[in-house]
């Protein structure tokens, strides 16, 4: 099953580390955390993404095609021309194949999907997640659970603090889906969906301000067609300096939490 992973927005909250490259590739260590959320997928059998790009994408094209030279050790020998001039020494090998898409600079979170529909709407469905939170879910049963109610698309619900949004939920299909109320409690849309390729006829459009999060999920929620699957474990995004610094010391520590592999 393909992953979509949104990398297409600025990240003007975390403005501090982010105003030369997209989000997603704002470093944890020494790898971005879009490589972070690649490697949690792929430890866990999902090795085919579809990258929605937007601003800065170059800058992610750029990190791919030349994935070998950003993280492997090397020796350039300046006397030699041609392909042998460059050594890798233990190179990294992933199993992953990346489909590189361009959706628009300016383009929200619903039209990025949208215009990546003809990649993602397989018979089975997709997954999809943000390019800047991590978690040690277990997408196995995320995707076993949404498989089993039949609905369009189901989310990972998570408790996070305060200042996020909130759903209601009863007996794991989601009610209401409110965005960002002024009182928040319960869970809250954490990322990691699954979605049925119905989405796009149903509840998507090219609209350039299509927010996922707004009119399509809120469309779904109405109509009894998303599902929540609740994740207790670690969760964190990466929205502000503060979140980047948490995020970097727990990954410098001895055992961060969403290091899977």
């Amino acid at each position: 099953m393909k992953v979509a992973i949104l990398c297409g927005g600025r990240g003007t909250r975390i403005r501090e580390v982010s105003d030369l490259i997209p989000k997603p590739m704002i470093p944890v260590g020494n790898r971005p955390i879009l490589w972070h959320i690649m490697k949690i997928f792929s430890a866990q059998g999902f090795n085919e993404f579809v990258l929605l790009l937007g601003y800065k994408g170059q800058v992610i094209r750029e990190f791919f095609l030349n994935f070998a030279a950003h993280t492997a050790d090397m020796t350039i020998d300046m006397n030699v021309r041609g392909s042998g001039r460059v050594c890798f020494h233990s190179e990294t090998q992933e199993p992953w194949k990346i489909t590189l898409v361009d959706t628009g600079e300016q383009a929200m979170t619903g039209a990025r999907l949208w215009r990546a529909r003809k990649f993602l709407a397989d018979a089975d469905g997709f997954m999809a997640t943000y390019g800047d939170g991590i978690g040690n879910v277990d997408l196995g049963r995320l995707l076993k659970f949404h498989q089993a109610h039949g609905k369009t698309g189901t989310l990972t619900g998570v408790r996070p603090p305060g200042r996020f949004g909130e759903m209601e939920v009863q007996q794991s299909r989601v009610c209401k889906f409110n965005e960002k109320p002024q009182v928040s409690e319960g869970y809250i849309n954490g990322g990691f969906f699954v979605f049925d390729p119905s989405i796009f006829d149903r509840f998507l459009n090219d609209r350039e301000d299509l927010v996922l999060e707004k009119e399509p999920l809120e469309r779904m929620a109405s109509s009894g067609e998303l599902m929540m699957c609740p994740h207790d474990g670690f969760w964190q995004p990466m929205d502000t300096p503060r979140e980047y610094q948490l995020i970097n010391e727990l990954w410098a520590g001895p055992n961060p939490p969403w290091k899977i592999w």
